[in-house]
């Protein structure tokens, strides 16, 4: 009695195919954009912050997670989120799925990573992904052109 191989292989080569199309288009690995910035954690916050209210955004909330982490006696270097938004640009996508609820108002973090001092956010595909909201909208990209835009901004001093 001969067995061939190719099958087990064949199924084995599919199941772990699809095991990484699952964690790929999962949050766990969503893509992040990093951008480089001069100057501390607090002044590129405020930079954004600033940038931000300019172009007519509300600043939700400002979060000190190193200052969290501190007051439970453990470390962590200067990370501040930025949370920010415009109902005009944040309703569509919520008309579309209100599961977009979950990541919006937009965020961007900035973070001491290294020595250096980085803007880091996710785009909006990555955002979005798993809902039903149209990433190829005129509101999509304007929110992708608004946190390249303020990113830019609070990058340079």
């Amino acid at each position: 009695m001969t067995h061939s191989t190719a099958r087990p292989r064949n199924w084995a080569r599919n199941l772990l195919g699809a095991v990484a199309l699952v964690f790929a288009a999962s949050p766990s690995f969503a893509e992040f954009v990093q951008v480089p910035a001069t100057g501390s954690v607090a002044e590129v916050a405020d930079r954004l912050e600033a940038a931000a209210q300019k172009a007519g955004a509300t600043v939700f909330a400002r979060i000190d997670h190193a200052s969290g982490a501190a007051a439970v006696d453990m470390e962590l270097p200067d990370a501040t989120l930025v949370i920010f938004g415009n109902p005009m640009l944040g309703t569509p996508p919520m008309q579309q799925d209100i599961r977009a609820g979950v990541v919006l108002p937009l965020r961007v973090l900035v973070a001491d990573e290294d020595g250096k001092t980085m803007l880091i956010y996710q785009s909006v595909d990555a955002m979005f992904a798993g809902t039903d909201v149209d990433t190829n909208s005129e509101f999509a990209k304007k929110m992708t052109g608004a946190l390249d835009k303020l990113t830019a901004a609070a990058a340079k001093e």
